[in-house]
């Protein structure tokens, strides 16, 4: 017993360690523009409130996704199932990302069987979880390159849904902790310059097993990544 409280005092220290790093960055860059602006050594042009206004936005996503994982961690994340067809939130998904797709000249393609099962979800919060999988995938996807969303059945009780990319892949020193909160492999890294709070693997996480699904992720450097989800349906 003290074994264990003394790995979960350690992993609240950590946590708050990695909350309080992550969030000095964009409090440290609001608080030097502002007081630079105050004391007139910076114009408060559109150019400066644009770039404070982003950090402010910044800060209010990582805010508002380590709520959604406490909740969720908690298992008091309140959820609004309902019988949905998969391939309506999946045609959601890539449509909203279609123009960010051509704008990279990025394939981005939908595959689905043609019947299948609803799932028994949160449309929302499972919305959520393909935006972040998509927003990944074309994040490090390189020009010219292919984005693909594949649905099928795995059995009466199961749909599965992969996101398959033809990225650089992930090092095999790194997949076994990309769900974890902050994680800052190299991948990871490149988050700072799209402004991800570095919990939406964490979240998605969290998202599929209050649904009582699965996420896992396969990867070789080289040859891309696919993420894979698992749902249950209404049978």
């Amino acid at each position: 017993m003290s074994t264990d409280l003394a790995d979960s005092r350690d992993r609240r220290q950590k946590l708050t360690a990695d909350i309080a790093h992550e969030l000095r960055t964009p409090l440290s860059v609001i608080l030097g523009h502002t007081e630079a602006m105050r004391d007139s050594i910076v114009t408060p042009g559109p150019e400066a409130l644009a770039l404070v206004h982003d950090e402010a936005l910044r800060l209010n996503r990582m805010v508002t996704d380590m709520r959604t994982l406490s909740l969720a961690e908690a298992g008091e994340l309140h959820l609004e199932r309902e019988a949905t067809p998969p391939a309506q939130l999946l045609q959601r998904a890539v449509s909203a990302h279609a123009p960010r797709a051509a704008e990279k000249e990025i394939s981005l393609t939908l595959q689905r069987s043609e019947r299948l099962p609803n799932i028994e979800v949160d449309a929302d919060r499972i919305m959520q979880v393909l935006h972040n999988l998509l927003e990944n995938a074309l994040r490090h996807t390189p020009t010219g390159g292919n984005v693909t969303v594949c649905a099928d059945t795995l059995n009466a009780r199961t749909v599965r849904i992969v996101v398959n990319d033809s990225g650089p892949g992930i090092a095999p020193e790194e997949l076994p902790h990309l769900f974890e909160r902050f994680y800052r492999g190299d991948k990871a890294r490149a988050r700072r310059k799209h402004g991800g709070s570095g919990l939406g693997l964490a979240i998605a996480r969290s998202l599929m097993q209050a649904h009582g699904g699965e996420i896992g992720v396969e990867s070789q450097p080289g040859h891309g990544t696919t993420f894979a989800i698992t749902l249950p349906t209404g049978a």
